[in-house]
């Protein structure tokens, strides 16, 4: 059965309906260009989604050496071949006509243009006098969450083993790196422990502060499909909006911003109380119950709805649907990992899996999300500044085993403190430690909190800045080289998605003008730098993406993400496959700990934890007493206030976040036409008794203040909880006027203006969502809306408040269900 949908105004597409326990049915979803039909495709290449992490397998069409449209990959287990408004459309932007094609250097204090020759030696000089005159740490770099596996490991090593930094983070440290450190906190070391596929099988499926329909839509289709079958799942949702996950929720809890452990230890408290406890898993497989017992023990319902501002029998009722479950597959995504006391709420929420004995069965999982394609590869790969293949830095026994793989002393690798994160290495450009500071796929002066700090920080003069993008950003605005990247689609390589999915993706066709993969810029400057072994052979022995992917392969060997049973060859042509892939697991391994906790143990763990209230690192010795046999942790945290709180000045909580169709800071999303025109600026939501009380109508414009900066923008009356103020954080500068920040022609709208510098004390991931502000009127809106999707969680209160969100023909796609028993329309 073959339909066309406008999949911006039905951006979840056609049902095809299955029940609990039955396999997901395909649906394959295809977008070409007008004029461009199947049969005219002259070459169809493997490739996934780079927009989201979900990992959506799909092929690129391709004619006369041009992209023209995807499809979903039917045979792959992420996404049975369906795709989402970001997959179908987002593909345009590679033919944009503003694409780098050229390097730019600054002469004058302008940015002019250059060859790559000259590039590069101004970053090798540079690089060089640093490290003869100041040493390694005056040399950071930061990176995305965008790039591939074997362009992270490539990094990885010319960093931390060629020029010896520390400095060494991504923009995942704003995404997953909570989820990254709830992992090691309670599992001793990262990885999910879950898998897409329990979605099939759980009888509730408890999301917190995880808006999937629109981070990860695909999966949202999957529940969406099972809620129609037969036995469908009951749904728990946290989150302060009225998203579309809420509407579908048996529970909908939205507690008031930044008392997410306040809310999860009162659930917790309720499990116990009424003894849905698994005794003999806690006693099998776990330490620190009496703790958790204890510290939970006077956390009741009415306690938490004192504090949530959540009637306690909700709380009642969401304890109950979590304690009796049969198999309970819990998300967690940026409403807990952007929020206040991040780590200890993501750890509670681990902490209900493991009292419940919910690990390691179908439909029994936790998924800690990543918000990026590629976030778990900077993880694995060490380019968030831990080691390698989940080694831990602690560990002298990991650090000798890692500098054998790289055939380099054990002091060359940087292991005297905690790797630097990203909050800190721009503290430190600040202060003048970090003179050089190389970024790579991503805009800091758009994503990064309290952005008149982070202009000035990269506008310093002593602050030698590299920039490697595919477009002018308001980041690479401010460099003093930049390098144009050859992107998704362009280059061959590998990455890894949220449930430890490898996908191949390969080049279907050539980077415009002089634009190189990010694997070639940083093999260039690893040859140019002339890094070299203790054996006088150089660093790097790889020389393009396969043979970076099987060097990768030897450093994963033995460790949690193993690779050794994947090549470029086992991936295409058909499905993803999970790590760890080897000897054992030569199909991979669909879900952890299905036998016990394999990797706390003290002598294999990749971290030995953290004080989930200061962040104080615990010791290798305190590790081994809690913790000698290598059980699952089971961390307490008392609930703290948020360190900004509404006052008289200002009186609502500011949250900010992300809409379904555009991704990070819309490099790439805003040039894709469809994406553009369903959300084209930025808009400000509140609830409808704030509006009320303050007078404000659909469309005024507004200004949101803080005490860092304030943005403008139209205003979108929802079903937000009261006091609580939400704006996109997609929106920056460079398709305005003044192209990195605002001016008299540019008012402000970028929602990191307004953000605190904070960040949590374990994770250090910053907290975008706990901001105090106060909203006034700018004008009055005079009978226009606010720019704002109605398909999503931004829909106004009132309906017919605003034209309904639609794509029109330039929207449509096709959908085949080939293996439905029917494609009813998504009435949702």
């Amino acid at each position: 059965m073959e339909s066309s949908l406008d999949r911006i105004g039905r951006p979840w597409g056609g049902r095809t309906p299955y029940g609990r326990h039955e396999p997901w049915p395909t649906r394959v979803d295809t977008y070409l260009e007008d004029g461009v039909g199947p049969d005219s495709v002259q070459r169809w290449v493997q490739a996934a989604s780079i927009l989201h992490s979900d990992g959506d397998a799909m092929d690129i069409a391709v004619v006369d050496g041009r992209m023209v449209g995807v499809r979903g990959r039917s045979v792959d287990r992420v996404n049975r071949g369906r795709l989402g408004p970001k997959d179908l459309f987002g593909w345009q932007a590679n033919a944009s006509p503003d694409r780098l094609t050229g390097p730019l250097v600054r002469r004058g204090g302008k940015l002019v243009a250059s060859d790559w020759d000259t590039a590069m030696d101004l970053v090798v000089n540079r690089s060089r006098e640093l490290l003869d005159g100041r040493g390694p740490g005056s040399v950071g770099f930061y990176t995305s969450g965008q790039l591939f596996l074997e362009e992270y490991y490539t990094l990885a090593v010319l960093a931390k083993a060629g020029i010896g930094t520390n400095h060494l983070d991504g923009n995942t440290r704003l995404c997953t790196a909570t989820a990254a450190e709830a992992l090691k906190e309670s599992f001793g070391c990262d990885g999910q422990p879950g898998s897409y596929d329990d979605i099939d099988h759980a009888d509730v499926i408890a999301l917190f502060g995880h808006n999937i329909a629109e981070t990860q839509p695909v999966q949202w289709m999957r529940m969406l499909d099972r809620l129609e079958g037969a036995d469908p799942p009951r749904l728990v949702c946290v989150d302060p909006r009225p998203t579309r996950v809420a509407r579908a929720a048996a529970v909908h809890l939205a507690p008031r911003v930044g008392t997410n452990v306040a809310l999860l230890n009162a659930l917790l408290h309720e499990v116990i109380r009424t003894d849905r406890v698994d005794h003999d898993y806690v006693e099998a497989h776990t330490v620190g119950f009496e703790e958790l017992a204890a510290r939970v023990e006077d956390c009741t319902p009415e306690w938490a709805a004192r504090i949530c501002d959540v009637p306690a029998a909700r709380i009642e009722e969401a304890a109950e649907l979590l304690g009796t479950a049969d198999r309970l597959l819990s998300t967690v995504l940026q409403g807990v990992y952007q929020s206040h006391q991040a780590t200890a709420a993501a750890v509670q929420v681990n902490n209900l899996h493991l009292i419940r004995g919910m690990l390691g069965r179908p439909g029994a999982g936790v998924l800690q999300m990543n918000g990026q394609p590629t976030a778990q590869n900077t993880r694995e790969c060490g380019a968030d500044g831990d080691l390698p293949g989940f080694r831990n830095w602690q560990n002298d026994a990991h650090v000798a085993d890692l500098a054998s793989v790289w055939n380099v002393e054990p002091g060359t690798i940087p292991h005297y403190g905690p790797p630097t994160h990203a909050m800190q290495m721009f503290r430190y450009a600040e202060q003048g430690s970090i003179r050089m500071l190389w970024i790579s796929g991503t805009n800091p002066a758009v994503s990064l909190p309290e952005l008149a700090r982070i202009r000035s920080i990269l506008a310093q003069e002593r602050l030698f800045v590299v920039v490697q993008d595919l477009f002018m950003t308001e980041t690479t605005a401010l460099a003093d080289v930049v390098l144009p990247a050859a992107t998704w689609g362009e280059k061959t390589g590998t990455f890894t998605n949220a449930d430890r999915t490898v996908h191949l993706s390969d080049k279907a066709v050539e980077p415009p003008g002089g634009a190189r993969s990010d694997l070639d810029i940083f093999l260039d400057y690893a040859a140019r730098m002339d890094f070299r072994d203790k054996d006088g052979a150089p660093l790097i022995g790889w020389h393009d993406p396969e043979s970076a992917f099987e060097a990768w392969k030897r450093c994963s060997a033995g460790r949690p993400c193993d690779y050794t049973g994947l090549t470029y060859d086992r991936l295409r042509g058909g499905s993803g496959v999970q790590w760890p892939c080897d000897e054992q697991a030569p199909d991979g391994t669909p879900r952890l700990y299905t036998e016990g906790i394999n990797w706390a143990h003290p002598d294999v763990c990749e971290d030995y934890g953290k004080d989930l209230v200061t962040g104080a690192a615990d010791s290798a010795v305190e590790y081994r007493s809690l913790n000698p046999d290598g059980k699952a942790m089971l961390k307490a945290a008392a609930y703290l206030p948020p360190h900004e709180e509404p006052d008289g000045t200002y009186p609502f909580q500011l949250t900010t976040g992300r809409t379904l169709y555009h991704f990070h800071t819309r490099t790439k999303t805003g040039r894709a036409p469809q994406l553009r025109a369903a959300a084209p600026d930025v808009w400000v939501e509140m609830a409808a008794a704030d509006a009320g009380r303050l007078g404000f109508a659909e469309g005024d414009l507004v200004e949101v203040r803080t005490p860092r900066g304030a943005l403008r923008g139209r205003l979108r009356i929802t079903g937000l909880r009261p006091g609580v103020v939400f704006v996109p954080f997609h929106y920056g500068y460079w398709d305005t006027p003044s192209g990195t920040g605002p001016d008299e022609g540019t008012p402000p709208r970028a929602a990191n203006e307004t953000t605190v510098t904070d960040w949590d004390p374990a994770s250090k991931q910053p907290l975008f969502k706990t901001a105090a502000a106060a909203v006034t009127l700018v004008r009055r809106g005079d009978g226009q809306v606010a720019p704002a999707p109605t398909t999503t969680a931004s829909a106004p209160s009132v309906e017919g408040a605003a034209r309904p969100t639609a794509g029109g023909p330039a929207a449509y796609a096709w959908q085949s269900a080939e293996a439905a028993r029917t494609a009813r329309e998504d009435a949702s």
